[in-house]
């Protein structure tokens, strides 16, 4: 799966998780916040189209970890994380 990562500039706001959860996990049309994100393998920048927002891209398996809000992202294996 593809996903998107983004700083959140928004945190601490309602709904927008606390001043510590600095990262927005994209996958597909769901999004998460996060407070930390490891990515294991390769990863490239990529300009939102219509915006000045800039993601990192990576694809893999995701997993979460709720207690201590870590999304990590493990690359597929074919150079691409």
């Amino acid at each position: 799966m593809k996903y998107r990562i983004r700083f959140n500039k928004s945190r601490g706001q309602p709904g927008r998780g606390t001043v510590d959860h600095v990262w927005r996990v994209f996958a597909g049309d769901k999004e998460l916040l996060a407070k930390h994100v490891q990515l294991n393998g390769s990863c490239r920048s990529e300009k939102e189209e219509h915006s000045e927002d800039w993601n990192i891209v990576c694809e893999g398996e995701m997993s979460i970890d709720r207690v201590t809000s870590t999304v990590t992202i493990n690359g597929d294996g074919h150079g691409s994380c």
